[in-house]
């Protein structure tokens, strides 16, 4: 048989082009470079007033009920209030610039965590200018309707939204199809379909409908709306401090008690000497030991991690589901929907042997014009593409001309157009095809059933197009090969989760032969094939009592379970309520391999924190070098030794490693907002990297800082 074929990738269909967009992979991919924030990263500039504008919110901060909850803060706090005391007590330029200091550090540690707290503000700010006070129209049991206020409606309402009319509260369309603008969530300009029945019939109070009607089913109550969550999760309200995050806390208060411990035992061992220490120069060596910088930091990489996911257009509800993103190695998709566009679509018209193309495709136009399927659509989409404008102009005109169009139906599987001269075209399923032509006296073509039988061993749907004309026997003229066509930039995108470590796996309904024929074409590691809910959730805990963490994206009714067994269940915004409700995060954009952001911020957050703290402790090492010779050089002159980076006199040492102590907070809080750049790298590679950077930087940095800081120091009243 003539494999001759008018082209190999459809067109998507205009029908479904709005939904689509949202479906091609991120705009934020470029390359190997997996983190590109959705917006420019804050210059300094920005920082600055950033900066400015959250002093007033970093003083309330000061509030011992809010400083408490870092331990490490805390004490830094405490000793601020020693130092205050003895500073009015016995007042001095020392004891006065060591306390300035002090109470800098604290303020800068707040404005670290007002500045990533304050961007979710402003996001939610402009969520919040998107609710509006709407009206709702309500219908009543009996059939009529009522107008009420949005606040006043109830689960299990059914309100009627017109064009142009704003949906009153999150549900599920029950009636009808529209085409709903949903830019004031998604960002994204081009309109998207939702219709009754499938997965694609949640709605989101606040959005627009722009053309035809729908009955929407109310499924929340008022003030519990998609929106208003999306608020309170980017003002961070909803923020839960994750469990690495809970182990590094301990982690700080164990070595802020043990340094405590060491400076308490340090004053009864001077007094014994002789040298008895002043309580702020205690203070000041107890604040620069401890790991202040991290301490500072971590509250704001953890909003931060959660800033990055909005930006990318994701919500995650709590900064678990973030932290637990980078240490996915498994990731489930649904393939309807998500790795495919989820319904057929013609790839190719095959001619019978002997036949060219203009035949088949001429048929295939007539055929399917009254083919409203999205199969048939694509059909003639298809079909137009190849055929010259004259040709298609002259086909669009049957019609007019008194042509009869039969209609596609379940029973007959078949289409077709009877023209006025007597000429029939049918298109169908290849058996409905093959018992018309026998029943007109004519028979299938062994060539045309080795072909059929191909597509759909292939997992593909085979139909097939005939044509009768006057006093001739009905004719076979091909074959058109349907298939689940897989969204562009898949394989690509597969590799790249693969060069991360993490297995895909698809799952699908479908049977076998198709399955193996899309995982193949996607480039996909695994599948699983004619899977129910349950053999997704098997398959779930299979991985996860391997002890590997697991990652799902899903948009339909089905998925929800195996989105909340999931350790990171992504669900798409076009989904179902039940799948939005049962998943950890949400993502905006309807993207299925969004998760590849959503892993590489998640990888990134846990970098990020790892770098700070390497930093931060081997800045804490230099500054030994700094105070421990200052404090007692007097009393062990051999300590002089020590003091490598010829610092002019202790009090001076002392004040300088003080000021450094608070400023590194200030210039690292763009790196903890912005995060570690993340390439796809094995943990070694990438810990190598990191110690090098972010250790040596951390011991490299506090002698030229302190060094710089102690020649301007040296020169104030009373540093010497």
């Amino acid at each position: 048989m003539t494999r001759s074929s008018t082209t190999t990738t459809p067109r998507v269909p205009a029908a479904s082009e709005t939904a689509a967009t949202a479906l091609a992979p991120h705009r934020h991919h470029h390359g190997d470079e997996l983190i590109r924030p959705g917006r420019p990263s804050a210059s300094y500039a920005q920082l600055g007033r950033q900066l400015v504008t959250t002093f007033p919110q970093a003083v309330v901060k000061l509030d011992p009920r809010h400083v408490w909850r870092s331990p490490v803060m805390f004490v830094v706090w405490v000793g601020s209030v020693v130092t205050t005391v003895q500073a009015v007590a016995d007042p001095s330029w020392f004891a006065w610039a060591v306390t300035v200091w002090l109470w800098a550090t604290v303020l800068f540690a707040n404005m670290a965590e007002a500045v990533a707290e304050g961007r979710g503000k402003a996001q939610a700010a402009t969520l919040r200018a998107t609710r509006k006070t709407t009206t709702a129209v309500r219908r009543l049991p009996d059939g009529s309707v009522e107008t009420v206020a949005a606040s006043d409606l109830t689960i299990g309402d059914v309100v009627v939204v017109r064009p142009n009319e704003v949906i009153p509260g999150d549900g599920d369309v029950i009636e009808g199809m529209a085409t709903v603008d949903e830019s004031a969530i998604t960002g994204e300009s081009a309109p998207v379909i939702r219709e009754s029945g499938g997965d694609r019939s949640a709605v989101t109070g606040g959005t627009t409908v722009l053309s035809d009607g729908i009955a929407v089913r109310i499924t929340t109550r008022p003030g519990e709306t998609f929106i208003d969550r999306m608020i309170a999760l980017v003002e961070g309200a909803s923020r839960q401090k994750t469990p690495n995050e809970i182990a590094l806390t301990i982690l700080l208060t164990v070595l802020t008690i043990i340094f405590l411990l060491a400076v308490m035992a340090m004053q009864p061992m001077a007094i014994y000497s002789g040298q008895a220490q002043p309580p702020v120069v205690l203070v000041a060596l107890l604040v620069c030991l401890i790991p202040t910088t991290i301490g500072a930091l971590l509250s704001a990489i953890g909003i931060a991690g959660m800033d990055r996911l909005v930006q990318h257009n994701v919500l995650a509800t709590s900064g678990r589901a973030v932290e637990a993103a980078g240490d996915v190695s498994t990731l489930l998709l649904d393939k309807t929907g998500t790795i495919t566009y989820g319904n057929r679509r013609a790839a190719q018209l095959l001619a019978a042997p002997g036949l060219g193309n203009e035949e088949i495709t001429r048929a295939a136009y007539v055929s399917s014009l009254a083919d409203e399927t999205p199969e048939g659509r694509s059909i003639v989409e298809l079909a137009a593409a190849a055929l010259d404008v004259p040709s298609r102009e002259t086909l669009d005109r049957l019609p007019r001309a008194g042509a009869t169009f039969v209609q596609f139906t379940a029973a007959t599987r078949m289409s077709g157009a009877d023209l006025p001269d007597g000429t029939l075209y049918r298109k169908g399923a290849a058996d409905s095809v093959a018992r018309w032509v026998t029943g007109h006296g004519g028979q299938m073509p062994s060539g045309v059933l080795t072909e059929v039988d191909g597509i759909a061993t292939s997992g593909a749907t085979p139909l097939a197009v005939a044509v009768k004309e006057p006093g001739r026997a009905p004719r076979v003229l091909g074959v058109i090969h349907l298939k689940d066509v897989v969204k562009p930039g898949m394989k690509e995108r597969f590799a790249q989760l693969r060069a991360m470590g993490i297995r895909t796996v698809m799952i699908t309904g479908d049977n076998p032969l198709t399955a193996r024929s899309i995982a193949a074409e996607a480039g996909v590691d695994d599948y699983l094939a004619e899977a129910t809910p349950e053999d997704k959730m098997a398959l779930i805990k299979r991985e996860q009592e391997g002890g590997r963490l697991v990652a799902m994206t899903g948009d339909g009714t089905n998925d929800a379970p195996a989105l909340a067994q999931s350790d990171v269940g992504v669900a798409m915004n076009t989904g179902t309520m039940a799948a939005k409700e049962a998943a950890n995060m949400v993502d905006l954009d309807s993207d299925p391999t969004k998760l590849i952001d959503v892993v590489s911020i998640g990888k990134q957050l846990l970098i990020t924190r790892g770098a700070l703290t390497t930093f931060s402790i081997a800045n804490d090492i230099a500054k030994y070098f700094a105070i421990i010779p200052a404090m007692f050089v007097v009393l062990f002159p051999g300590l002089d030794a020590l003091n490598i980076m010829g610092l002019a006199s202790p009090r001076s040492a002392i004040t300088s490693a003080v000021i450094f102590n608070a400023l590194i907070i200030i210039a690292l809080i763009p790196l903890s907002l912005r995060g570690v750049r993340y390439r796809a790298a094995g943990s070694t590679a990438l810990l190598r990297r990191n110690i090098w950077i972010y250790g040596l930087g951390g011991i490299v940095a506090p002698f030229i800082g302190i060094k710089l800081l102690d020649v301007v120091v040296s020169h104030l009243p009373g540093m010497m």
